[in-house]
């Protein structure tokens, strides 16, 4: 097996930046420096680390998590805040999120140690639509709609068109509440999207990501995914089946 292939197969990252971490001489086998792309290997016998911290084949797989408002979508935080990782089971060592979910958003995060996955979820090319549950400040105008719908720029950049779907306007609360569906995961965007129309996001929940609905699951609920629903997951992004 190519050396850049185990490290993506065991989530050390996709195979990509794989290459690129061999190339910057992160990577040992058998104790001995390597830097030469499409070196092999046999990981039934031979040591490989990165970082000097030791790599073992693990199996592939795929995590569905409910996160909760408050919690922080990375696996370490030097400020001592919550993680999603105080929320993993014991077992999954490696599983690392797929894309963003910010600190004041909840709902559906997934997470995953094959590298190639997470990369092609969260990649425009494979358009992976992202569904998401928003309420924002005012009450939502036609053109404010469309702009949604249409694209926005953002940071220098105009978002991808998206389905914007209205539910209905809160007057009590002076609250909109609408669907969002995306193909892309830039950070913040769909608050920066509000913002851009004068809207400001009082509540964002992400409730489907591809084929997979949050809903059924708790707040704070983690659930593998078994080998059919990984395999569908997988032939979405045209990578193999395990």
């Amino acid at each position: 097996m190519r050396l850049h292939r185990f490290l993506s197969q065991c989530g050390v990252a996709s195979r990509r930046k794989s290459e690129e971490i061999i190339a910057e001489g992160r990577v040992q086998v058998n104790g001995e420096t390597i830097t030469e792309m499409g070196t092999k290997i046999d990981p039934t016998k031979d040591v490989v680390t990165v970082d000097e911290q030791p790599i073992e084949a693990e199996d592939r797989a795929v995590y569905m998590l409910y996160k909760p408002t408050g919690i922080i979508t990375t696996m370490s935080d030097d400020r001592g805040r919550r993680t999603v990782k105080d929320l993993m089971p014991e077992g999954a060592k490696t599983a690392k999120p797929v894309g963003r979910l910010d600190r004041e958003s909840d709902g559906l995060l997934l997470l995953t140690n094959h590298g190639d996955l997470a990369a092609r979820l969260t990649h425009p090319r494979y358009k992976v639509e992202k569904e998401y549950q928003v309420t924002v400040v005012g009450e939502l105008t036609d053109k404010e709609y469309r702009r949604l719908s249409n694209g926005i720029v953002i940071e220098g950049k105009k978002t991808l068109p998206a389905i914007v779907r209205p539910h209905r306007y809160n007057a009590k609360k002076n609250e909109t509440s609408f669907t969002i569906i995306l193909k892309e995961g830039r950070k913040r965007q769909i608050r920066l999207m509000c913002e851009a129309v004068a809207r400001p996001v009082v509540t964002l929940r992400r409730v489907r990501i591809g084929n997979l609905l949050l809903k059924g699951m708790s707040s704070g609920q983690c659930i593998r995914l078994g080998k059919k629903e990984v395999n569908q997951l997988l032939r979405s992004v045209d990578l193999p089946e395990i």
